[in-house]
């Protein structure tokens, strides 16, 4: 399912929803080239989260192979400031632009909800913590780790907390043909968190991960969003949605 709007209006203009996704569509034009092979590789590279450099239980000299021919020589370094990096870049035109959409569907109410300068705190502990989810489920993976979808999935689980009846519309897939559905949040967002778990079961079985996915990620950023969103929020802001749920649609921006 692929939300494309929700019934939530905003009270305010959400500045850093949009420097957010300024930011990584910046990064992805620049530094990682849109997409091209060699700064895209380059990137990842330089700059991408590796679980195994982190804990130490990757030599330095490895290769990992990123595809057209290019490798990964891995330093053996512990950069942590690659959590956050990580979190700005991108594997594929397709990784940004989901990214990005679900972003911006969920993030202008959660930013809503708590202010600016918070919403930042906020959306950077996620993506942290989704990090050291991923870290703590594939310690010694060689592979470098980016996306945004860590920080952005805990924004999801910050929505499912504060606005579980909020319905949102998104698109479904049948064969070849697109129908659209009405969702209450709680099951669009249930539904997206347990096929994070479904997907992520083989790492908690054992196996090792290859590349693709960070499920763990995304269930540790959903988990910690959803934890902590009441943290972060403002009183007042939560006393006026308990009493009136439903923001008059005339008081909205955009």
């Amino acid at each position: 399912m692929i939300p494309y709007r929700d019934e939530n209006p905003t009270l305010k203009p959400p500045l850093v929803t949009i420097a957010i996704v300024a930011v990584n569509v910046l990064v992805w034009l620049v530094v990682q080239g849109a997409g091209a092979t060699l700064p895209l590789a380059r990137s990842v590279c330089d700059l991408g989260l590796i679980p195994g450099e982190l804990t130490g239980r990757v030599a330095a000299g490895a290769a990992v192979p990123m595809g057209g021919g290019l490798y990964c020589q891995l330093e053996g370094a512990r950069n942590y400031w690659h959590i956050v990096s990580s979190m700005f870049l991108h594997g594929s035109w397709m990784h940004i632009i989901m990214n990005m959409w679900f972003f911006w569907i969920f993030g202008n109410n959660i930013e809503d909800s708590m202010g600016h300068g918070r919403f930042v705190v906020f959306y950077l502990g996620c993506g942290t913590a989704a990090a050291l989810a991923q870290v703590a489920m594939d310690p010694a993976s060689p592979v470098p780790v980016v996306g945004a979808s860590g920080a952005i999935s805990g924004v999801m689980g910050a929505y499912l907390v504060l606005y579980p009846r909020v319905r949102v519309y998104t698109l479904v897939p049948l064969g070849f043909f697109l129908t659209t559905i009405a969702l209450p949040a709680w099951a669009m967002l249930g539904y997206w968190i347990v096929l994070q778990f479904l997907g992520g079961l083989p790492q908690l079985a054992g196996a090792q991960g290859n590349g693709g996915v960070a499920f763990w990620a995304h269930i540790g950023g959903f988990a910690v969003g959803a934890a902590t969103i009441k943290l972060f929020a403002n009183t007042s802001y939560l006393e006026s949605r308990k009493q009136n749920p439903w923001t008059p649609r005339h008081v909205r921006w955009g």
